[in-house]
C-alpha cells in the first residue's frame, strides 16, 4: 500500500518532538499536511522546515497541521526544532514503518551508488482522511507555498 490521491490515507501513529504523540486518526474530520524527508539538519530538509515553518500561521489559520516525518530520534527532532525555532511538529519513524505504508521508503542513486531512503514527498489529507493531492520528488523550492495554495483549495 502506499498513499495515493483519490484513496485513504494509509495509518500514521507516531511519537513527536517533545514528547507527544501524532495520530491522523485523532485529526477525524480535520484535513492534515504530512511531509516525509530524509534526515534532520541537512540543507533541503533544514530548508523545507524553514519554510513550512514561515507559512505555519497561515497553515494553522485554515485549520491544517504540518507533520514532517523521517527516521530520525525524537530525541534528535528535538535538538533540531530547537536549532532552527520550528514550528511544525515532527514525528519520528524510526522502524520505518510509516514510510513503507505510505511508499516513501525507495531505491535512490547518488553518485552512481544505489541505496534505500526516504523519498521527499508531501501529501494533502483532506477532512474525510483521503489523499486529495500528493507531491513526489519535491524540490524544496517553493514547495511549501504551493502546499498552501492546495491547502486553502480545501474550504
Amino acid at each position: 500500500m502506499s498513499a495515493t490521491e483519490g484513496h485513504p490515507a494509509p495509518a500514521l501513529d507516531l511519537p513527536t518532538d517533545n514528547g507527544g504523540q501524532f495520530s491522523l486518526a485523532a485529526l477525524k474530520g480535520k484535513p492534515a499536511v504530512v511531509y516525509f524527508y530524509p534526515k534532520d539538519d541537512t540543507t533541503g530538509c533544514t530548508r523545507e522546515a524553514q519554510d513550512f515553518t514561515a507559512l505555519a500561521p497561515d497553515f494553522a489559520a485554515l485549520g491544517v497541521p504540518v507533520i514532517g516525518v523521517s527516521k530520525d530520534t525524537v530525541k534528535k527532532h528535538d535538538r533540531f526544532k530547537a536549532k532552527y525555532d520550528l514550528a511544525v511538529v515532527l514525528a519520528s519513524d524510526e522502524d520505518g514503518a510509516a514510510c513503507e505504508a505510505w511508499g516513501v521508503w525507495v531505491q535512490k542513486k547518488l553518485y552512481g551508488r544505489e541505496y534505500m531512503g526516504i523519498e521527499r514527498a508531501t501529501f494533502l489529507i483532506d477532512a474525510h482522511g483521503r489523499v486529495v493531492r500528493a507531491w513526489r520528488n519535491v524540490k524544496v523550492a517553493d514547495h511549501a507555498a504551493a502546499v498552501l495554495e492546495a491547502a486553502r483549495s480545501l474550504g
